[in-house]
């Protein structure tokens, strides 16, 4: 049981370094193309929280891969398809039932909705807050359009 505490817990924090790296890369893109909202167009507005969005769950499906890595080179699954599958349901906390590890290695599974929640938590925060800074600057732009005619 120690073994697979110490495991989830290296994969957690790894877990944790390609969540930062997605957020950074995310804000910066953000930041770099933020000039499209002072135009009052909704459209490039959407375009760049998509982007964000992208980045992000890109970033959740990195650590959706690692979990699945580690089920693989454990020996739980027999191909990667299903270690991703299986890691799919536990990151998003689904809980289907439908494929389970053995119980030397149950531990994990938890371990990695644990995980999962906290991340995907992460990327909504920096998805909420951007989508209120864009709201508001394409909103300020609108004012300011009304306010020059």
């Amino acid at each position: 049981m120690l073994s697979n505490l110490l495991m989830g817990l290296m994969v957690m924090m790894l877990c944790l370094f390609v969540q930062a790296m997605l957020v950074a890369v995310a804000v910066q893109v953000y930041v770099r193309h933020k000039g499209v909202l002072e135009s009052p167009a909704f459209f490039s507005t959407v375009c760049l929280l998509g982007l964000v969005m992208i980045l992000l769950v890109i970033g959740n499906f990195v650590q959706i891969a690692i979990w699945a890595g580690l089920f693989l080179y454990l020996g739980e699954f027999e191909d990667f398809v299903t270690a991703v599958y299986h890691s799919a349901v536990n990151f998003a906390t689904l809980g289907y039932g439908d494929i389970v590890m053995s119980e030397h290695r149950r531990l994990l599974g938890p371990m990695e909705a644990v995980n999962g929640v906290l991340m995907v938590g992460v990327s909504t925060a920096v998805v909420m807050s951007t989508l209120h800074d864009a709201f508001r600057r394409t909103r300020d732009a609108r004012q300011q359009a009304g306010h020059n005619r």
